[in-house]
């Protein structure tokens, strides 16, 4: 089965729930704020469209995902306030895979318009909210439709288990001990795939438009090193305990791969500038 039908975070708001269990991904977002609302404000001040489209990839479940647009609209609403200018209206576009709790958000909606009516008070323009489910390692939007892509930490899943992994045994990722061939199958994969994603996003974003990803990436320029694989590692080890205690037949722990890469600085601005000379 696909990666884009199975793969999502846990639903709900339960103990083990991606709501409940989601504060790194909260810290990230809280950290890279200051960018974000330098790009959306730069946007806004340079276009002062009408309306504003904003699209959340990646956006998942829980308070993560209203909290990352709120922060958005706010910065745009100062500015605008500032200027004397009438507010736009707001199209916020929430995407996921097909499995994501888009129902859990939808719930909330009521209060979180609520809450930001109380924040800006008279004079902020409408946010009209709409979930797009899908991949987005393939078009998700109208083409020339978006002002605002936004996605933190969703760029590094891939949109599927690299090809070439048969050597990869007692291994669930690309660790340390990962043979060459599957380190390099893991980069391809990636490649292929962060490519795509900015060949979409470059047909469906306005002229001006700007884009603010969050990926969880590492220092070093060695893929297998411990900063990118450690988790995965420690993982791996848990699940051929399984096996040698009979949990888990070995056969299905061999062909059980995570679909993540996490990428180097370098290695993203590599892709980006190879992708800006052939789109332009």
């Amino acid at each position: 089965m696909e990666v884009c039908q199975v793969l999502h975070m846990n639903g709900g708001r339960g103990e083990k729930s991606y709501a409940q269990n989601s504060s790194i991904q909260r810290k990230v977002i809280s950290m890279t704020k200051p960018i974000a609302k330098e790009a959306i404000t730069n946007l806004y001040r340079n276009t002062f469209p009408a309306s504003l489209a904003i699209a959340d990839l990646g956006c998942s479940s829980g308070p993560n995902t209203l909290y990352a647009v709120s922060e958005l609209v706010k910065a745009v609403d100062e500015v605008r306030r500032k200027l004397g200018h009438q507010s736009p209206e707001y199209q916020v576009l929430l995407n996921d895979l097909p499995g994501n709790d888009f129902n859990a958000i939808f719930k909330s909606l009521a209060g979180f318009q609520e809450d930001m009516r109380k924040q800006m008070g008279d004079g902020s323009g409408p946010c009209f909210f709409a979930g797009v489910p899908g991949s987005f390692y393939g078009r998700l939007f109208r083409r020339k439709s978006l002002h605002f892509v936004y996605s933190s930490c969703g760029v590094m899943w891939l949109s599927q288990v690299p090809e070439g992994l048969e050597d990869n045994k007692g291994s669930i990722c690309m660790v340390g001990k990962s043979p060459p061939s599957v380190v390099k199958a893991y980069y391809r994969q990636f490649q292929m795939d962060f490519s795509l994603f900015l060949k979409c996003r470059s047909e469906e974003l306005v002229a001006g438009g700007r884009m603010v990803l969050n990926i969880y990436s590492r220092k070093s320029e060695d893929p297998s090193s411990k900063e990118s694989c450690y988790i995965w590692d420690l993982l791996s080890v848990a699940l051929n305990e399984m096996v040698v205690e009979g949990i888990i037949e070995e056969e299905k722990s061999d062909s059980f791969n995570i679909p993540v890469y996490t990428p180097s600085p370098l290695e993203v601005e590599s892709i980006v500038e190879k992708e800006r000379v052939l789109h332009h």
